[in-house]
């Protein structure tokens, strides 16, 4: 059995992928440094009693030599998420994304592991793969210039004609259409560079839409199904940009913890890329649609704003081919389920509904279209 470090451990993914750690025998160090928009209230009470916390940020090396002292893995989580905040808030992503990257692998140097596991994001890929008329695969779709209350919001070829969307697989060219997936990217190279000189075994596993109970309810910048359920929590309606038509994989996060676990010890992952979902694809409009149906709040409409967030992308979901073949991995939650479980949660919680702040934020910086 060996002392995995979590990084950002304390988190919506990393207690779940913890309790996964812990069911399959190790011992698990968290460290966190429980950020208000993401944590809320101090979430170390989730934590199971018999984890090693350390609050502290990844981008403090000395913490961060004494952290992996003793450890024989690390599941790299910590990191500030989602994509339209990334697009102003521009030095505090980088900071905490690369930056703490970069120090967590300098440390590791002088303090060298088995394996490192870290999250990557679909949103890597910008849009994702699209076939066209003719037959062809296009790997960098890109949508016409967004306006106000456009009827027409999907990607076209170069004649104008529609795009078809396929299940994106990791060989996709990155199309990086906000810091967030920059950032996400330089997060994957570190790993995979500084990984192999130092005897260290890198994996990135690209995460997809997760969902599950203990998601940041009071977040409006990240986690579309939190989004959702916050504003019908609080009797609000949804708030859908563009058409609601944007397809989307959403995967439980039981599913994803079990990746993480399997990622960690598989010899067969040492050194890949792999992409994490459910391999079924939803409408925003239907999700929404579901949860309410699910929190009993059919009554409550989602708003479709017919404007587009710049950074957005049209339509991603996953291929799960390669994560099935190298890390046995497939998604047994089913969404109804998944979805019921989750809305039997957040009747249980409180959540402030930031969402209307966080339009007006990017709205004022010209970033919703």
């Amino acid at each position: 059995m060996e002392t995995i470090l979590i990084t950002g451990g304390a988190g919506f993914i990393g207690r779940s992928v913890t309790r996964e750690l812990l069911a399959r025998g190790h011992a698990v160090r968290v460290v966190d440094s429980l950020i208000d928009q993401v944590h809320g209230v101090d979430p170390r009470h989730a934590l199971p009693a018999d984890v090693e916390f350390i609050r502290g940020d990844v981008r403090d090396g000395d913490l961060m030599a004494r952290v992996l002292d003793g450890a024989d893995s690390v599941v790299h989580l910590a990191a500030e998420v989602g994509v339209g905040q990334s697009m102003y808030e521009v030095e505090r992503y980088t900071s905490a994304n690369d930056v703490g990257t970069a120090v967590l692998f300098e440390r590791l140097i002088d303090n060298p592991v088995r394996r490192v596991v870290t999250a990557s994001s679909m949103s890597i890929y910008g849009e994702g793969l699209y076939r066209d008329a003719d037959g062809a695969l296009v790997e960098d779709a890109e949508r016409r210039t967004l306006r106000d209350g456009q009827q027409n919001w999907e990607p076209l070829d170069v004649q104008g004609r529609p795009l078809a969307p396929l299940a994106t697989p990791e060989w996709k060219r990155p199309q990086l259409a906000s810091i967030y997936a920059l950032n996400k990217y330089v997060q994957e190279r570190t790993t995979h560079i500084m990984s192999k000189p130092y005897g260290i075994e890198g994996v990135c596993l690209r995460l997809f839409n997760v969902y599950g109970p203990g998601q940041a309810l009071s977040n409006p910048y990240t986690g579309v199904l939190a989004i959702f359920a916050s504003r019908l929590l609080n009797g609000q309606q949804p708030m859908i940009f563009e058409d609601g038509g944007q397809r989307r994989d959403f995967v439980h996060v039981d599913d994803v913890a079990r990746a993480f676990a399997d990622a960690l010890f598989l010899p067969q992952a040492a050194g890949g890329t792999f992409n994490i979902g459910s391999g079924h694809d939803r409408s925003v409009t239907e999700v929404a649609t579901e949860l309410a149906r699910a929190m009993g709040k059919n009554h409550i409409a989602p708003e479709v704003v017919g404007k587009a967030r710049i950074g957005d992308i049209r339509h991603c979901f996953c291929d799960t081919t390669l994560a099935a073949e190298h890390l046995g991995f497939e998604a047994r939650r089913n969404f109804g389920d998944g979805l019921a479980e989750l809305a039997e949660w957040v009747a249980e919680q409180s959540a402030v509904d930031r969402v209307e702040h966080a339009r007006a934020e990017l709205e004022a910086r010209g970033l919703v279209a």
